[in-house]
């Protein structure tokens, strides 16, 4: 059975860990919280992030189970830097197009809708039923929460993070850095480096928003 080492033992990391079982992998946890943390649910964590370093021969691939999209890309360039395998992890029971493309060290999880000729970069989150239609682009380090729906070439840039149950009209492009509230609903294109919130979503200062 193939070994994989999951960085950060999170509520994240726990249904990461699922679909990475489900996909035939045996699943180990690093954490830099470690040794305070040394066993998340059913799965053992025996390491920090440079105790990971130092075995990586030990596994077959790594896999960043972290929510901050800051933090997991900052983790995965370093892990990618290392020459590491960063598989994709898709639960058997999302819909992705064969015409799709989705990047190393994603997820996605189940009752996600990838419809066809969407790309997906590095190191996303694709979180439950969550669904995105024709051409829609997302770039490295997003987390596209459960429940949100883009539209069809929507474009979301790196490191954003559209929040649960937020809705996208067709052909918006939103910057980098960018927080979508909760059940935003998006019908206008958004700059980067700030919080959209609302019903239509209103651009607002990104210091003042708490996710």
């Amino acid at each position: 059975m193939k070994r994989l080492a999951i960085l950060g033992a999170s509520g994240h990391g726990k249904v990461v860990a699922e679909i990475a079982e489900l996909l035939g992998w045996s699943v180990v946890f690093f954490d830099d919280a470690y040794p305070s943390v040394s066993k998340l649910e059913v799965w053992q964590v025996i390491g920090k992030t440079e105790d990971l370093l130092k075995n990586l021969d030990d596994f077959d691939g790594c896999f960043i189970a972290i929510g901050n999209n800051d933090i997991r890309l900052e983790k995965y360039e370093l892990l990618d830097k290392h020459g590491v395998t960063l598989p994709c992890l898709i639960h058997p029971m999302a819909i992705v197009s064969r015409y799709a493309k989705i990047s190393s060290g994603t997820v996605v999880m189940a009752g996600v809708v990838v419809n066809p000729f969407v790309k997906i970069d590095e190191c996303c989150i694709l979180n439950t039923a969550c669904t995105l239609d024709h051409d829609c682009v997302v770039e490295p380090g997003v987390h596209v929460s459960p429940g949100v729906n883009l539209a069809g070439a929507v474009r979301i840039g790196q490191g954003s993070w559209i929040g649960i149950g937020a809705n996208v009209k067709q052909c918006i492009e939103i910057g980098e850095n960018v927080v979508v509230g909760a059940g935003a609903v998006v019908i206008e294109n958004i700059p980067n480096n700030v919080v959209a919130v609302g019903v239509p979503a209103r651009v607002k200062n990104k210091m003042s928003y708490k996710c």
